[in-house]
């Protein structure tokens, strides 16, 4: 099955990412798709196609991490890549690296450790973009109300792939202290 490590968001914060959506969508600046609300997410780690019992030991070992509670907040907006526009995305402030790097730390054993992370929720996935720089000028002069919330667990989630886009389940959730 398709694993993931993800923090859930408040429907606070996704109302709000759904009236961004609203905004850059009636720009009309690309083709493409925006994240449907209820696949609204922060991936901690991506761990891939893995069988069921090795969905026991990550199991077991995520049990074992120790990390405060914390405050997050709703940041910037912006793409991933500036050459060939993917993906737009709202940053996520807050302890979300540390806790990223104790996940990392638990699967050691089992996965490589993240190198690229950067704490961001994907809010639409590019196809054709019309015009690069306006696109880019224009998300960048998005105003982004700093929307916080608390993050007391992260979650363990199935992804399926299906052609009207991925559904999510969570297989184990994990409370922060």
């Amino acid at each position: 099955m398709r694993v993931f490590i993800a923090v859930d968001l408040p429907r606070e914060a996704i109302n709000y990412i759904e009236e961004l959506q609203k905004l850059i969508g009636k720009q009309n600046l690309f083709t493409g798709k925006f994240t449907e609300p209820e696949n609204l997410h922060l991936t901690l780690k991506f761990l891939g196609e893995i069988d069921a019992e090795k969905v026991s030991e990550i199991q077991e070992k995520l049990k074992t991490i120790e990390f405060p509670a914390f405050e997050a907040e709703l940041g910037e907006v912006g793409a991933f890549s500036k050459k060939f526009i993917k993906i737009i995305w709202i940053k996520l402030e807050g302890k979300i690296t540390l806790l990223q790097e104790k996940i990392d730390e638990a699967l050691s054993e089992l996965f490589a450790k993240e190198n690229r992370f950067m704490s961001h929720i994907t809010i639409a996935r590019v196809k054709n973009v019309k015009d690069k720089r306006i696109l880019l000028s224009y998300i960048k002069t998005m105003k982004t109300q700093k929307i916080k919330f608390k993050v007391d667990k992260f979650f363990l989630k199935k992804s399926e792939l299906k052609s009207e886009g991925p559904v999510y389940e969570d297989l184990e959730s994990y409370e922060l202290s």
